[in-house]
């Protein structure tokens, strides 16, 4: 039997963003942040929304990584992975490596 789980692409070079169709916002009714997708609204929990803030196509999945560890006691590399995964596999985030620089994505 396959497994559900997303396979991990997100690589520590990559440099994901949010897909040009996905806005992220504060929904006020819910207190919370929420990702905009043609399709679906997302609650976002405060963790989900503080990775995908700093996800702006310049920063690295390790550099991410790094400032997540400043703020919070706890960081699991892989959990932050998984979830950038997850947003890939539903064509909400974009990835591309350090090598190809900021106009040459490709799509995880």
């Amino acid at each position: 039997m396959r497994s559900t789980a997303p396979v991990q692409t997100a690589d520590g070079t990559d440099r994901p963003r949010l897909a040009r169709h996905v806005r992220m916002g504060f929904d006020p009714a819910r207190g919370q942040h929420v990702l905009l997708t043609p399709e679906a609204v997302t609650v976002l929990n405060r963790t989900g929304a503080a990775v995908l803030e700093l996800c702006d196509g310049q920063r690295t999945v390790t550099e991410i990584v790094a400032e997540l560890r400043g703020r919070y006691a706890s960081v699991d590399d892989d959990e932050v992975r998984v979830f950038l995964d997850r947003l890939a596999a539903r064509r909400c985030l974009e990835t591309g490596d350090a090598e190809a620089g900021r106009g040459r994505a490709r799509r995880a």
